[in-house]
């Protein structure tokens, strides 16, 4: 099992471009099942998480083919519609295949989802959405088996914003007979990627980019061809990165009104950035000011980011809270921080840091994706050595990220490691 190795304390500097958006992919992927023919993905990162659904769809007869950031998806023939408990179990968002297979072929069969260690993160949103398309759902044995004739349009108002549940019910009413209305729709980039693809599929789709979306559902769609738009959140973790180690980094291949939320606070704490066509450039400041965030749905504070901005408040000349209104348990890297001498006190839903003139290195374990970047961003300002263990889970989505941190100047390794 893999590790990673960190000599803290070098001020990381120079460039690197942005991959394609994992969150963006993972929508994209599945939604190549409402049109037969072949789709091509442009930009896709290299991901455990893409590996995982790109095994999930060829065991439904989609022939799938990956090289140099190309993905090409052909769809001409599925003949499986089952989602197994052994694909579903890695991945949660493995879910979105339910919505393009009930559209398409009248039925699914859809393991409940699996995913990261943290927190429950009900599909009940999704089977609702579904239902009132006309579905037909019930649960058993641990799948949701869905039939139905062709699925008719129909209202349906979110209580809580969700991005799984935008998106697959967002796909499906795009086969739907009538109009469909999404109501609290959410509104991250991630869906709108969704959304211009299922546009250049043919769908019709009014109010992208807003809290309320108007499906015209089509007789068929037709495959397209489209490009990944860059991952806010790695985008947002290397501009952490830079912070927490008083660097200055650029990025290329980045939106950066995707990571407004960010940048702002990244400027209350006293760093410099400047927004270019397509780049985003961080100067780190002298000390960092302690600045309270609260993770919100879109347009505000990724969830995504809670655990990065926690290990940048640990050496903050101050005090600040990270509240996550999203999910309350978000917090498991919180005791590991604190193995590398970070001051931090749980409180309910929201961690209170106490910024520290040093972390020190020590062995540390990931626990979920976002915990595993906040341990390699502590790791990178600590003095001494840090080991960061269980990194598969930040190869779910970051792609090479110790290459792009050693082309920063970060003293980063990759070690087969022992279990800890």
């Amino acid at each position: 099992m893999d590790k990673f190795v960190i000599q803290g304390g070098r001020p990381l500097s120079g460039t690197i471009s942005v991959s394609g958006a994992k969150n963006a992919t993972l929508a994209l992927m599945p939604a190549a099942i409402l049109a037969p023919g072949i789709s091509f993905l442009r930009n896709t990162p290299a991901l455990r998480d893409v590996t995982t659904m790109t095994s999930l769809l060829r065991t439904m007869g989609m022939g799938i083919d990956f090289r140099d950031n190309l993905l090409t998806l052909d769809s001409t023939v599925i003949d499986g519609y089952e989602a197994p408990y052994e694909h579903v179990k890695k991945m949660r968002a493995s879910i979105y295949v339910l919505g393009p297979l009930i559209a398409r072929y009248g039925r699914a069969k859809v393991s409940l989802p699996g995913g990261c260690a943290w927190g429950p993160r009900p599909v009940n949103l999704h089977i609702e959405g579904i239902r009132k398309l006309g579905a037909e759902i019930e649960m058993e044995g641990g799948y949701i088996i869905a039939k139905a004739g062709r699925l008719h349009g129909a209202r349906i108002h979110f209580d809580v914003s969700s991005v799984g549940a935008t998106g697959n019910v967002m796909m499906a009413a795009s086969l739907a007979e009538g109009t469909t209305l999404i109501e609290n729709a959410a509104m991250e980039p991630e869906i709108t990627a969704l959304a211009g693809f299922l546009i250049a599929m043919g769908a019709r789709i009014d109010g992208v980019g807003t809290n309320r979306l108007e499906i015209q559902g089509a007789d068929e769609l037709h495959p397209a061809d489209v490009i990944t738009i860059p991952d806010r959140i790695e985008a947002g973790t290397f501009l952490i990165a830079g912070a927490i180690t008083g660097g200055n980094v650029t990025l290329e291949h980045v939106v950066p009104e995707h990571l407004s939320a960010i940048i702002a606070k990244l400027e209350d704490a006293g760093c410099t950035i400047r927004s270019g066509a397509g780049s985003l450039s961080l100067t780190a400041p002298p000390a960092m000011r302690p600045v309270d965030v609260t993770a919100a749905i879109y347009p505000g504070f990724p969830t995504d980011m809670q655990a990065q901005w926690t290990s940048l408040m640990s050496i903050a000349s101050g005090r600040a809270v990270v509240t996550d209104s999203i999910y309350f348990d978000r917090f498991k890297h919180v005791p590991e921080l604190t193995r590398l001498g970070a001051d931090i006190e749980l409180k309910k839903n929201a961690a209170v840091i106490r910024g520290v003139r040093r972390l020190t290195g020590a062995k540390v374990m990931s626990t979920d994706l976002r915990a595993s970047a906040s341990l390699i961003l502590a790791g990178l300002v600590a003095s001494g050595t840090t080991e960061v263990l269980r990194v598969y889970h930040i190869d779910r989505g970051y792609e090479a990220i110790e290459k792009k941190l050693q082309s920063l100047g970060a003293d980063i390794r990759r070690e087969a490691g022992e279990e800890f």
